[in-house]
């Protein structure tokens, strides 16, 4: 008889623990906010929609996905001279609070200058390219380009340079 009070209070600490851990987590926006203006802007743009084709659109992003990236750059798994100095500085609640402001900042969308390539881009997102084994793009990245949270970056209205950039980097 013992062992249920014993029980009952077991669930109701872990509860409390797991509450507070939840409240410590919350991303603070104005701190992410002004860590991102002191640090990310001029290479993202201020409202993380940058404007240079070699650097990626991280506005809307999931904030899962850049937390992941900041700490691949932090560790020396993701390579990249400029990004790894500035995650190197940063703590976890520092990529934490950046990422929750990116996310909540409104994607631009892209525009593109070759309409044919756009189709063909199109067809290879949704239908892959089957020939040469190569899977549809919307299958991970989702039907609309939005993504999948930590797993599968946004990729609705990125810079085609930059994507190209990455599918590269990725296969070798």
């Amino acid at each position: 008889m013992k062992l249920i009070p014993s029980l009952i209070g077991a669930a109701i600490l872990a509860t409390l623990s797991l509450s507070a851990q939840a409240q410590a987590a919350k991303p603070d926006l104005g701190k992410g906010s002004t860590l991102y203006g002191q640090v990310c802007v001029a290479c993202h743009a201020a409202d993380g929609n940058s404007t240079i084709a070699a650097n990626p659109k991280l506005a809307q992003q999931h904030p899962e996905y850049i937390v992941k990236q900041l700490q691949e750059f932090k560790s020396g798994k993701r390579a990249n001279a400029v990004m790894s100095g500035f995650a190197a500085s940063m703590s976890d609640d520092d990529m934490r609070n950046v990422a929750y402001w990116l996310a909540s900042q409104k994607a631009k969308t892209g525009f593109a200058r070759d309409k044919e390539l756009v189709a063909l881009g199109e067809r290879i997102y949704r239908g892959g390219i089957a020939d040469r084994q190569i899977a549809a793009c919307a299958g991970c990245h989702s039907p609309n380009g939005s993504g999948i949270p930590a797993q599968y970056p946004r990729l609705a209205g990125q810079h085609a340079d930059y994507t190209v950039a990455q599918m590269n980097a990725f296969r070798s």
